[in-house]
């Protein structure tokens, strides 16, 4: 006897949304040089990490765990704050934060550059819409396999990855243009909620 599938037309189009940006972060990721296709992809386990930041210049401290229970997380690596390409980056996802919370998500930065820098940061690039972490020696990069090596110093590569509520990770993405992470996770996080609202 053949069992149904219980699929409405908007989980359906979820699914193949999801399965189009996947293949197409595969296909970004071979085409590009200059990147490398970060190491941690669709499906693997998120690594657990607790870390302070802050967010509008006020301290606060980040744990992945909790963060989850609300919803899927948008965790970008940017290489280093007040740099060209990361001050971009940020008012890119400040923009669309408040599109992120309507579908659930929460929007995360963190660094392994001028750590000192974030409070800073935090209030007057990301204009205080989400928080930004520290990764002193790039610890969570190591973390979370993408490292790059400037001179003597280890920084995160500029990789986006968008982690689902049960830790798996849906979508990671790499590329040295800093406002394709903000239409490529969204476009993740809004095929993850169509599967889930």
């Amino acid at each position: 006897m053949a069992h149904k599938i219980n699929t409405t037309p908007r989980r359906l189009l979820g699914a193949l949304a999801l399965t189009s940006i996947l293949a197409g972060g595969a296909l970004v990721g071979s085409l590009t040089a200059k990147t490398a296709y970060a190491a941690l992809a669709q499906g693997a386990q998120a690594p657990a990490f607790t870390a302070p930041g802050a967010k509008a210049g006020k301290p606060v401290t980040f744990e992945l765990k909790e963060a989850l229970k609300k919803g899927p997380v948008v965790l970008y690596f940017f290489p280093a704050a007040f740099t060209p390409g990361c001050t971009l980056e940020a008012h890119a996802f400040a923009d669309a934060t408040d599109e992120f919370a309507k579908l659930k998500a929460t929007v995360i930065g963190i660094t392994a550059g001028n750590v000192e820098r974030l409070k800073a940061f935090s209030e007057e690039e990301c204009h205080g819409k989400f928080a930004v972490l520290a990764d002193p020696k790039a610890k969570i990069a190591t973390l979370y396999q993408n490292t790059s090596t400037h001179g003597l110093s280890v920084l995160s590569d500029r990789t986006s990855y968008v982690i689902a509520p049960d830790g798996k990770i849906l979508l990671a993405f790499t590329s040295s243009d800093p406002q394709a992470h903000v239409s490529r996770t969204m476009a993740a996080v809004t095929a993850w909620y169509a599967l889930h609202s």
